[in-house]
């Protein structure tokens, strides 16, 4: 059997070897290191597949956040209500714009932000709503734009982690994630379903006129050299990484459907177990499993675990060779950079209840049927003894 990777980034550059090396050639043959064509082509390249008027790469996925609320307008002091239970990026960028997060409770069975904690949370200092859209899988977006309708508010949507997942509406309308919101952000962090081989990002938008903005927020805040129109930062998505982007870019969907496949796989193997909650598919079209519909593609595949040693068990899989991962083993109400009065433990019973019960398995395109075997029969055989 393979080595177990937690993701396996060399397995996948191996298949893709060629594309990849060329593409970066052609970088530094004509040495346009910065916006140069590969970044050009690769932007355009994104919003054909997302269906979205206007992608803006960036340095990183926290970059995006930052430039995306920056783009807004919103000011020192306006309320953002995103989730409790995700990576510090997402909060980390509300504060240092000098905004006012309110961190609000998730949901027990896909982990998303909760609709009815976001609707208890809003004040009439409230200017947006960060949705994060977690492991692969979107965030309730039919109900939370009707929340924002409701009370003109801004959606910004955290795509980190789901890019090439569909959202279906009520209605059967299907869009991707990050594209519904007034602006979405992604990463392109190696790990992620669509990562280069250094740090990158990007923002979504179907807005003109917010588009213009962020444009001019990622180059120092110039249209034209030296004339700066707008405060704003040094975030681009260099060229050697756009040319890795562009040669995976039409992969992603294959990548996507072996993660949904691998998802599938470990989801059969932990039937009838229960003390394992197997992640939970919000979407119909799936029936559960995920199964082409694209609803979830599983950029992490997380489990939860009762009666059961969580931490023993992620030892124990590690001394068998299995790395694992616990996402996320602090809430962010409880991190010291973002304690605050305001908030009290009963207000975030599901996040409390999740750091102690999750753990997330090997999840990536190479994974085969000899290696999900061994994961799941560890994990298995731990549980049960």
């Amino acid at each position: 059997m393979k080595k177990i990777q937690m993701v396996d980034l060399k397995g996948q550059y191996a298949k893709i070897k060629d594309v990849v090396d060329t593409s970066i050639q052609e970088v530094l043959d004509n040495t346009a290191y910065i916006n140069g064509p590969k970044v050009h082509e690769f932007q355009a390249n994104l919003e054909q597949y997302l269906n979205v008027k206007h992608v803006i790469p960036c340095a990183n996925g926290t970059d995006a956040l930052q430039i995306a609320m920056m783009g807004l307008g919103l000011k020192p002091g306006d309320e953002v209500i995103t989730a409790d239970f995700t990576f510090a990026a997402t909060v980390e960028v509300i504060a240092l714009l000098q905004l006012t997060p309110v961190l609000v409770d998730v949901d027990l069975e896909n982990f998303n932000i909760d609709i009815e904690a976001i609707k208890k949370a809003i004040t009439p200092k409230t200017k947006a709503i960060v949705p994060v859209h977690l492991f692969g899988q979107c965030a309730n977006m039919e109900a939370i734009m009707e929340i924002a309708k409701e009370h003109n508010l801004f959606v910004i949507e955290d795509n980190a982690q789901a890019i090439g997942a569909n959202y279906t509406y009520s209605d059967g309308t299907k869009v991707k994630a990050g594209t519904i919101g007034n602006v979405g952000a992604t990463s392109f962090f190696p790990s992620k379903n669509l990562g280069c081989y250094g740090d990158g990002g990007a923002i979504f938008t179907n807005d003109d006129d917010l588009a213009h903005t962020i444009r001019g927020i990622v180059n120092h805040g110039m249209y034209e050299r030296y004339h700066h129109d707008v405060v704003g930062v040094n975030s681009r998505l260099d060229s050697i990484q756009a040319a890795v982007l562009n040669a995976k870019l039409p992969n992603l969907d294959a990548y996507n459907k072996a993660r949904q496949t691998a998802a599938i796989a470990y989801n059969k193997a932990f039937e009838g177990q229960t003390n394992i909650i197997i992640p939970k598919t919000v979407s119909d079209c799936c029936e559960g499993i995920c199964d082409g519909c694209d609803c979830h593609v599983f950029h992490q595949y997380t489990l939860r675990v009762l009666n059961t040693d969580r931490d023993a068990l992620a030892k124990h899989l590690n001394d068998n060779g299995i790395p694992c991962g616990v996402y996320y083993p602090i809430p962010l109400h409880s991190q010291k950079a973002y304690k605050d009065e305001r908030y009290k433990e009963e207000d975030f019973p599901v996040t409390n209840q999740l750091v102690k019960e999750v753990i997330s398995l090997p999840m990536h395109t190479e994974l085969d049927a000899e290696q999900i075997d061994f994961i799941t029969t560890t994990v298995i055989n731990f549980i049960n003894k």
